[in-house]
């Protein structure tokens, strides 16, 4: 780019030097270095323009947080997401975009306190009208509204999550209760605090010593 300019100047310069010049000599020489830069130029690449995207880029100030906290629920024709950002309808309404696809949609907030912030969600678990999808700014929210192709209810917000849930419903749904039981109490006690885990674990150990004590034959 700073040689394609450089170039641009000099042949400027000799096309003003060729037009003030009388003398055959010069003219020459400045006709001969005036064809010398004009193929430099031609065989130099110009400076190409920046695309949309870039430019997006280099508008935004500051650093860019991506959103993992939202809260949703559903009517008859939305799914709602809302997003809670401090003061963001203090911002101009071109600040807060939204792109909606079929089955996603990206959230760009641009400039809020010094960061950008951004959400995207993909495989939504059902289609949405992109057109008549939209996104409301409300006082420290954003509310993206999805509108359902179909007017059903939505189990959850994503394809994955229907998945994961699936998966999770199968590993307690065995053919043996008393396993999947188990399955449910260890998951229970992986996640639950110390109060949850001493009742887990007292329930545990009167179930074993009341086994223990019916396992003892009445004649001994």
């Amino acid at each position: 780019l700073l040689v394609w300019n450089q170039l641009q100047k000099d042949l400027e310069e000799v096309k003003e030097l060729l037009a003030k010049a009388t003398r055959k000599r010069v003219r020459d020489v400045l006709l001969a270095e005036k064809h010398k830069l004009e193929m430099e130029i031609k065989n130099q690449p110009p400076p190409k323009p920046k695309d949309a995207a870039e430019e997006e880029k280099s508008s935004l100030g500051g650093y860019t947080v991506k959103i993992n906290n939202y809260g949703w629920d559903q009517s008859d024709k939305f799914v709602k997401i809302y997003i809670s950002l401090n003061g963001v309808q203090k911002l101009p309404a071109e600040n807060v975009q939204v792109n909606f696809t079929e089955r996603s949609f990206d959230l760009l907030v641009k400039n809020l306190n010094g960061k950008n912030y951004t959400m995207t969600f993909n495989n939504l678990l059902k289609p949405i009208s992109v057109e008549g999808s939209s996104r409301k700014i409300k006082t420290d929210t954003v509310l993206v509204m999805c509108k359902k192709k179909r007017e059903e209810k939505w189990d959850c917000l994503t394809q994955v999550e229907k998945e994961s849930k699936e998966k999770e419903k199968a590993a307690y749904d065995t053919a043996d209760p008393s396993e999947g039981l188990m399955n449910i109490l260890k998951k229970m006690y992986a996640e639950g605090d110390d109060e949850m885990k001493r009742t887990i674990n007292k329930a545990w150990v009167e179930s074993r010593e009341k086994q223990y004590k019916g396992d003892i034959p009445m004649d001994i």
